[in-house]
């Protein structure tokens, strides 16, 4: 195989709504370029990108699957990319490594929220974009009125390329307005019949040839001064714009095929090939100290390993991007993220399930390789001289969560070895082993994705596994202060134990001065503090402890001991054994003994006045609130708005998105336990949304009740 240089390098990323084609569309792909001999299809599971077994399972693209195909001395790099909402890591690491977007609009629907999720990666990527309208051999296709809702979505900056004469069952030509000719094809697909436009057509096509001159004019200030001059331009000076426009985001181009047929997909790869931007076009690629890397072959060798895919009888296939120089079989390079060398033994380019071995990649090359030591998703390997890290790829929070149990106890260490392989396969499985909760959770982006987890630990670890609703991490805090006093005495020969500790507790916030006065029961209590230690808490709030000892109550080296003991109670509250946050306490005095007194005696003693003065002091549960933002069809906002509300959601505002409908509001974590599910149903699977943490809130009076009844019910089983 070539070796191919920068300048002669395209990555390209296939997105778009499940359904929309992208494995069949893929497999035309390879099938023109004659890297396989024979369309596989979807159906028949014998596509080059859909190879996994889960994903035969389903019928649904899990993974993105990384493939090349030489066209015209060009080597593109293409990558498949999931569909679903759930594994939208996919199209997220997919859009970071490459430099053109091709979003699949499905012909039978128009634009979907997948189309707009989609679009919206784009846009914060700024990533140039393809619309590619498939599927036009569908009877329901309607050709003018999806371009008609492309462009109130996205405005004019949609261009049609080409048209179809007719779609339907009798769909087979189009008209290609950047060429001015028409495409035809037997029932069969494949290679196309090139003729002139017939005269019926001519009009339609002149106007919008003429549009696509203006738009590609529009980019390049040379070019529209030609345009104003001579009233046209050259092919070649129109693909010039259209390349300068895609880079600046400032033109979507529309083209239109139908993958299923073969047909329109080689007109489709000779714009990827000739028109859309090489690597070194497009804007460079910062690392993790913010020094712009030039995608240089001349330069330091760096390489970024985005994924990781574990193939059977192989095992770890990573995959990697050349950001810098070059790389050959045999290389000796450096991972930045946990300082092991590495070995390059085997170089390829990739093919799907196959490979193809390679004896060298240059900058902005996408490759894999096998059975290296110590590297994972997300590392650099870098060669002399140079310690590059890239971090640039952020994952959407997690939508799902499950506790995950396996059903043998003996299978858990097992068990978590396989979750650790799988986070390295798709980053946007998250695992926390929490001891706040006492249980692993894992975080997805939608209950599929989770499904997807448990099929294959399942039937591909041979780990039988359950799921359960997670426990949500509540907190408590206090309302009013409280005093309360405790001694610790105990004597059982030899030295004894003593200690005893006075102290209020009041609730705290940010910014409070220092207390000077109390007064309990009409008796006051001054405060000389001599000693303050603010806690920022690991889960979140602060304890603030003051010492106001006075006269030597207290000797100063019981301090420790006394703030251990009130830390122990912080965390495991008394309500419900949650952490307690947001609370002051002021030790003010005591008694010791010159003998018994020690560190473990007025730890005990805090920890108990501590308890009782919580107790006291209008103890609340708290419980995470989140930020909702739901994107969502006009048609279903009714249905969407009156669930939010049953499910104790604070509507914060409405507003119009490309189309869409978007809903912000504020909801507690207890009520987004099955919110994935329940939207789904609710629209069709036409509705998407995004969640992140914004604060604690108190709960409901009833739902306190309730949430003590329940820790009581738990703490007696466990006694039993």
């Amino acid at each position: 195989m070539k070796i191919y240089q920068t300048n002669e390098i395209k990555n390209i990323a296939l997105i778009g709504s499940a359904g929309s084609g992208k494995t069949t569309l893929a497999e035309c792909m390879l099938y023109e370029a004659g890297v396989i001999k024979r369309r596989g299809s979807v159906e028949q599971k014998n596509t080059v990108s859909d190879y996994f077994p889960v994903e035969q399972e389903y019928g649904y693209s899990v993974f993105s699957t990384v493939f090349h195909t030489e066209w015209n001395n060009k080597k593109l790099n293409i990558i498949d990319c999931p569909g679903s909402d759930d594994f939208v890591g996919g199209a997220i690491t997919a859009l970071n490594v490459t430099d053109q977007a091709v979003i699949l609009v499905n012909g039978q629907y128009g634009p979907e929220v997948g189309t707009q999720n989609a679009f919206r990666y784009t846009e914060k990527l700024n990533k140039p974009v393809l619309f590619l309208i498939n599927q036009l051999d569908r009877d329901n296709c309607d050709f003018d009125s999806i371009v008609n809702s492309l462009k109130d979505i996205y405005g004019s900056r949609c261009v049609q390329i080409q048209y179809p004469i007719a779609t339907g069952n009798g769909f087979n030509a189009v008209i290609d307005v950047l060429l001015m000719k028409k495409y035809s094809w037997k029932p069969e697909g494949g290679a196309p019949t090139i003729e002139d436009i017939p005269a019926d057509q001519m009009e339609k096509a002149q106007e919008l040839h003429n549009a696509l001159i203006e738009a590609a004019a529009e980019n390049d200030e040379g070019l529209m001064d030609k345009f104003f001059e001579a009233g046209h331009l050259s092919e070649d000076e129109m693909r010039e714009g259209i390349r300068k426009g895609l880079i600046s985001r400032g033109m979507y181009p529309i083209f239109c095929v139908c993958a299923g047929r073969d047909m329109g997909v080689r007109r489709l790869m000779e714009f990827l090939g000739n028109v859309v931007p090489f690597v070194d076009d497009m804007p460079k690629v910062k690392n993790a100290a913010g020094e712009e890397i030039k995608p240089d072959t001349n330069g330091p060798t760096s390489l970024y390993f985005f994924k990781t895919g574990m193939e059977p009888h192989i095992g770890e296939v990573t995959y990697f991007k050349v950001m810098s120089g070059s790389v050959k079989t045999g290389d000796d390079l450096t991972n930045a993220d946990r300082g092991s060398k590495e070995r390059i033994g085997q170089l390829y380019a990739c093919a799907g399930a196959n490979r193809i071995a390679v004896d060298q990649l240059n900058a902005g090359d996408i490759g894999c390789t096998v059975k290296l030591k110590d590297v994972k998703t997300g590392n650099t390997l870098n060669g002399k001289d140079i310690d590059w890290k890239f971090d640039f790829i952020k994952y959407p929070n997690s939508k799902y969560s499950r506790a995950i149990k396996a059903v043998n106890e003996s299978d858990t260490e097992k068990m978590m070895a396989a979750l650790q392989r799988m986070r390295q396969e798709d980053p946007t499985w998250v695992v926390e082993l929490s001891k706040e909760l006492r249980q692993t959770i894992v975080h997805g982006q939608g209950e599929f994705h989770l499904r997807t987890l448990k099929w294959r630990m399942e039937n591909n670890e041979k780990i039988a596994v359950e799921y359960q609703e997670p426990k949500i991490p509540y907190r408590e805090t206090i309302t009013k202060i409280a005093r309360a006093d405790y001694r610790h005495k105990k004597q059982s020969g030899g030295a004894g134990q003593f200690g005893e500790v006075h102290l209020i507790v009041e609730p705290y916030t940010e910014g409070m001065p220092d207390p000077t006065v109390y007064k309990f029961n009409g008796q006051e209590f001054k405060m000389n503090i001599k000693g303050k230690e603010e806690i920022d808490l690991e889960w979140g709030g602060k304890l603030v402890f003051l010492n106001s000892v006075v006269g030597g109550a207290i000797d100063t080296r019981f301090m420790p001991a006394i703030l251990k003991g009130v830390m122990e109670r912080m965390e495991q509250g008394p309500l419900t054994g949650s952490y307690a946050r947001d609370v002051r306490v002021i030790v003010y005095d005591g008694k010791m003994h010159p003998v018994d007194s020690n560190e473990l005696s007025f730890m005990l003693a805090a920890r108990n006045a501590f308890s009782m003065a919580f107790k006291e002091a209008g103890p609340k549960i708290l419980e995470p609130i989140y930020d909702l933002e739901v994107l969502v069809p006009a048609d279903f906002m009714g249905d969407v708005m009156s669930d939010l509300q049953g499910r104790r959601a604070i509507i914060m505002g409405m507003d119009s998105e490309a189309g869409y409908q978007k809903l912000s509001a504020k909801i507690p974590l207890k009520e987004l336990a099955n919110y994935s599910i329940s939207l789904s149903s609710l629209t069709g699977g036409r509705a998407s949304f995004s969640t992140s943490f914004a604060s604690y809130e108190l709960v409901p009076n009833d739902i306190q009740q309730e949430l003590i009844k329940q820790h009581e019910a738990e703490m007696a089983a466990e006694a039993e």
